[in-house]
């Protein structure tokens, strides 16, 4: 039953690929997918390793797929979308640095691709994430810079969701540690600047309060003292952290466009 709802939340993602490609996109749904963009690299790296790793391996294979499915499918979309030559010159770097990270994963998952694999994942995060400060720039709104933020904890909950695994994988690299650590302090820094953002709606705040009580238990779940990991409670966690947070992402995409 969960993995048939899975699919269901999934398919909501990925239904508009199909129908919003010919359409044009508002600048708060640009920037919003601009933002899902850099959250997909490091969903890409969770579900490989995942899949290496053998942890909710179904699921995690569906991940993988439907996420350079997306991923594909919104560089295109975002490539017609303006015209901006910075715009423009940014996401032909994205879609360079693309083409080496599905070559990794359009093949057989193997250990010792795991660290190549995320590391062309991080060169691709800085230049889809070049793309939203572009966009944001652009827009010259308040509320681009909160879709932008909101879009960017969606990508901390899966880089989260990497280094775990990759620390899980037996990986045990300090810098994989100290990123870990970051990411963890950019998240509730973060939430903290969401809570208090004048613009919210009471839905918004609503969603922004069930995320907090959502990141306490997943802080409470993801000690990992003598090397003892339970990386399948914590990838549901940040799972269901990531689908709130892109619900909430959407919303002030919306709220953009008042």
């Amino acid at each position: 039953m969960r993995f048939t709802v899975y699919l269901l939340v999934m398919s909501l993602w990925l239904t508009p690929v199909a129908v919003l490609g010919a359409m044009e996109m508002s600048m708060g749904e640009a920037i919003n997918k601009a933002g899902r963009q850099r959250m997909l690299t490091q969903r890409i790296v969770k579900a490989y390793c995942q899949m290496g790793q053998d942890v909710r391996f179904l699921v995690a294979r569906d991940q993988l797929r439907q996420s350079v499915t997306l991923f594909q499918a919104q560089l295109e979309q975002l490539k017609s979308f303006t015209e901006h030559g910075d715009v423009q010159a940014a996401l032909g770097q994205v879609d360079r640095l693309w083409r080496p990270v599905k070559a990794i994963v359009d093949a057989d998952v193997i250990k010792g691709r795991a660290e190549p694999l995320r590391a062309h994942a991080e060169a691709l995060l800085a230049a889809s994430h070049r793309v939203v400060v572009l966009l944001e720039e652009s827009f010259e709104r308040s509320e681009g810079h909160l879709v932008n933020i909101s879009g960017r904890q969606r990508m901390l909950t899966q880089r989260l969701g990497n280094l775990y695994m990759l620390l899980s994988w037996g990986f045990e690299k300090p810098e994989y540690r100290a990123d870990y650590e970051q990411a963890l302090g950019e998240f509730q820094d973060a939430m903290r600047e969401l809570l208090a953002a004048p613009q919210n709606t009471r839905e918004i705040a609503e969603g922004l309060r069930q995320v907090s009580r959502k990141w306490e238990l997943f802080r409470m779940s993801d000690q990992m003292g003598d090397k003892v990991y339970v990386p399948g409670l914590v990838i549901r966690m940040l799972d269901s952290i990531l689908e709130q947070m892109n619900d909430i992402t959407g919303m002030y995409a919306k709220l953009a466009e008042q």
